[in-house]
């Protein structure tokens, strides 16, 4: 089953899609207008729910047979072949499957659940990331989200930021939360470490697109294609590092582009400790990771409208960091 929802933050990814594809044998018996035709172009002109290439993959694997032989793709036919096809799931069809996994809940209730998401943990299925994502953990805590677009998933956090969010139990719930982003109603706190002094306070408001050369890059961009981003910031205290100055910061977003803290506070030059994007490449081992933590979640709850709002402690990997910065104990607010 899927539904549309209103255009969001979410920049990428598709709807989840509740049925697997069919992976029963297929049984075909060619007639003679396949006479002198390849085996592969055959099955492809049969088999047009398969690109040709995923049937190239299967016949090379062993997962078709003629007249229960194996063949190879270029075999031609004589048109009175039986062909039996098993088809195989790639792995993006593995994606949106259950998986068991410890979750740190904060809050649920028959609308919404609040996560705190550890460092290390992929949000959604992407390449490279077909399970053991939060998505799987979601399904198998909830089987119900099979049925709401992206098992609920309304915004995301990189794979090494650490924090909360929040997740739909319902498509109402979900439509309502994605406008709520739309509107910029949702409050997200986020601290960071980032290298050097920035000044007291301030307000970056610089459009965010795709890098115009490096592809998995983010960039402030004048193009046509970025999308609007807002990002305001509050420095708390400053230490140092390895002898060299940080300052512990707090962002809130009003929009939620990829990658948005990273980009925009890199643009203005203090790029975030451990960030191995955007960071200083000669300090990569300070810190395994970018120092970034989602510390505040506020909203209005989809179905009583009630304003709610959540804190998650700072994590013990970058508790240790600000430790080291001089930065620990410091009060948030």
């Amino acid at each position: 089953m899927t539904h549309s929802l209103p255009e969001t933050d979410i920049d990428d990814g598709d709807e989840y899609e509740g049925s697997a594809p069919e992976t029963s044998p297929i049984t075909l018996k060619l007639t003679s207008q396949f006479c002198g035709v390849r085996l592969d172009k055959a099955l492809s002109l049969l088999l047009t729910d398969y690109s040709r290439s995923r049937i190239q993959q299967w016949i090379d694997a062993g997962h078709v047979t003629v007249d229960g032989q194996p063949a190879r793709g270029k075999t031609t036919m004589l048109g009175d072949e039986t062909i039996v096809v098993e088809p195989q799931e790639a792995e993006e069809e593995q994606a949106y499957k259950p998986e068991a996994m410890p979750l740190s809940i904060v809050h649920e209730d028959k609308a919404i659940l609040v996560i705190n998401k550890p460092a290390g943990l992929v949000v959604h299925p992407a390449a490279g990331n077909w399970s053991g994502t939060l998505l799987n953990g979601l399904l198998h805590h909830a089987p119900a989200l099979a049925t709401v677009p992206r098992a609920g998933i309304v915004h995301r956090l990189d794979k090494e930021t650490s924090g909360l969010m929040v997740v739909a139990k319902t498509l109402q719930a979900q439509t309502d939360l994605v406008r709520q982003l739309q509107a910029r109603t949702v409050k997200r706190e986020y601290l960071a470490l980032v290298w050097g002094q920035p000044q007291v306070s301030g307000r970056i408001e610089a459009a965010i697109g795709r890098h115009p050369r490096d592809r998995i890059r983010m960039a402030v961009s004048h193009h046509e294609s970025a999308k609007a981003a807002v990002t305001h910031y509050n420095r708390l205290a400053t230490g140092s590092l390895d002898g060299r100055q940080v300052s512990l910061i707090k962002c809130r977003l009003e929009t939620g582009r990829t990658h948005q803290i990273r980009v925009h506070m890199q643009s203005i030059g203090f790029s975030l400790v451990g960030d191995p994007l955007y960071g200083k490449p000669h300090l990569a081992s300070v810190f395994p990771r970018q120092a970034l933590h989602a510390f505040r979640l506020g909203l209005g709850h989809p179905a009583s409208g009630k304003e709610l709002e959540w804190t998650a402690d700072v994590p013990e990997d970058l508790s240790g960091l600000l430790e080291r910065a001089g930065l620990g104990g410091i009060a948030l607010e």
